[in-house]
């Protein structure tokens, strides 16, 4: 979860649809146990992550660089897992940079592109191009929910379906 911060939101056109659809992710990864990293960009200056995510991500490593990796790269490593799902904002600056070097270490990326924003629809729109183009898989948040789900009939798939038929913000 990269940079969903207080001071930034305000800024995304969509910022409502984004917070609620990274909020569905984690709370996704926490049903099924699938661990999730938060970074801040300059918390000084542009304030802390908002709720509900904070509470949900606990202690985030607050980063100058624009790319997270930096940041998270030693508890990836410890984690050992070679697909990383994204969801943030920018989406033409802190998002695809992280995306791009996690795809130069060798990850696979995928990114839920309705917990993806930045300010202005074209950033957006060329940034999900740009990061498709190099080898990010875009999906949505769903998709994604229902992919580490992988099956039905089990309780954690009875709590995944309550998620996804959350009204829309």
């Amino acid at each position: 979860m990269i940079d969903m911060q207080e001071k930034l939101l305000p800024s995304i056109p969509d910022a409502k649809q984004v917070v609620w659809n990274a909020s569905r992710l984690l709370d996704g990864a926490e049903i099924l146990g699938i661990p999730a990293l938060g970074t801040e960009q300059y918390r000084k200056g542009l304030g802390a992550t908002v709720e509900p995510l904070a509470a949900k991500l606990g202690d985030m490593p607050d980063k100058l660089h624009f790319s997270s990796c930096q940041s998270v790269i030693a508890k990836l490593e410890e984690l050992n897992r070679p697909k990383i799902l994204i969801a943030g904002i920018e989406a033409h600056v802190c998002v695809q940079q992280t995306a791009l070097d996690l795809l130069s270490l060798g990850y696979d990326v995928y990114l839920a592109t309705d917990a993806v924003s930045s300010r202005y629809k074209h950033d957006r729109r060329i940034a999900l191009r740009r990061m498709e183009s190099t080898g990010v898989t875009l999906t949505t948040t769903e998709a994604a929910l229902f992919e580490w789900c992988r099956v039905a009939g089990t309780p954690q798939f009875k709590q995944i379906s309550q998620l996804v038929r959350q009204e829309r913000p």
